[in-house]
């Protein structure tokens, strides 16, 4: 599909999505929503794709929800951009609180990226703020500008945080910090960002992008990408695990999987050799039988 709010650009093995409407802090809306979960969709049927850089287009990351619609932005039933603009209702006249019609959009993003079989790195150029942040969370890796700022500004608006960001804020930066934020809404600096836990490095604004990309080709070009993919989800799936005993279950049928691969002889095989490795297995043909080990959730 083309694409109006966002870019999309593959070279040498790493995908960067921009987000594009730099005349609006990039703020998010529906399209975008839309637009990105195509993204990586198309990236994980990609075998040229080996990793992903998110980052905003001119002086901002995402300014958030794009506010136009005034007092009714966030009002689902006021909105003529809404399809399901009312909610599902039973037959008692209540709201249907588990169906699709109130499902949360920055939710909808965070859950596929959740999901996504490539390493996904954000590279925050500027303000980010509301869904500007909380759709970083479900990003493996955050660099940051020294110029970004931060914000769970959603207190101050009336609003929860939305996005998944109950599950993954406190699990990133743990539960006091992540109150802390979420409580007070205030917009917070790189350096406390960092501080915090939540960005893993900060770079002068001209030497983010080579950092994010110099990152990327650390990636891939030294590793194999069934490994990567599988790496991507076992470590996010096991956050919710009640035992050890889960890990053990995973690793070993992945050791197991694994360890007859063309990749593993060839990984052993160029160590011992003292030469770059040539990985030849592929995510769209190669992944193991015991893949995906989980249920998918449904909303209800």
């Amino acid at each position: 599909m083309p694409y109006q709010t966002i870019l999309y650009e593959v070279a040498d093995n790493i995908l960067t999505i921009t987000l594009n409407r730099p005349e609006k802090l990039n703020a998010f809306t529906g399209e975008m929503m839309n637009e990105m979960i195509d993204a990586l969709g198309r990236a994980d049927a990609d075998d040229n794709v080996r990793a992903i850089i998110v980052t905003g287009a001119g002086r901002g990351f995402c300014a958030g929800a794009d506010l136009s619609a005034g007092a009714n932005t966030f009002n689902y039933e006021a909105r003529e951009d809404r399809p399901d603009r009312k909610p599902h209702m039973k037959p008692d006249g209540t709201v249907d609180w588990s169906h699709e019609s109130i499902r949360d959009g920055g939710g909808l993003l965070t859950l596929r990226i959740f999901d996504c079989l490539k390493p996904v790195i954000a590279a925050v150029n500027g303000p980010a703020v509301g869904v500007g942040v909380t759709m970083q969370l479900a990003m493996d890796i955050r660099l940051a500008s020294e110029s970004a700022r931060f914000g769970f500004v959603f207190a101050r608006r009336g609003l929860v945080p939305e996005a998944c960001s109950s599950w993954f804020l406190p699990r990133i930066v743990g539960i006091s910090q992540a109150l802390e934020w979420a409580f007070s809404g205030r917009a917070f600096s790189a350096q406390e960002a960092l501080e915090g836990g939540l960005v893993k490095k900060l770079y002068k604004p001209d030497e983010l992008l080579p950092a994010a990309r110099a990152l990327a080709r650390e990636i891939a070009d030294n590793t194999s990408q069934i490994s990567v993919a599988l790496i991507r989800q076992m470590f996010w799936k096991m956050l919710g695990a009640d035992h050890p005993m889960e890990g053990h279950k995973i690793d070993s049928r992945g050791i197991y999987a694994r360890g007859a691969s063309a990749d593993a002889r060839e990984g052993v095989m160029s160590f011992l050799e003292k030469r770059s490795p040539h990985f030849s297995d592929r995510v769209s043909t190669g992944m193991p039988g015991y893949f995906p080990w989980w249920t998918e959730r449904k909303f209800s």
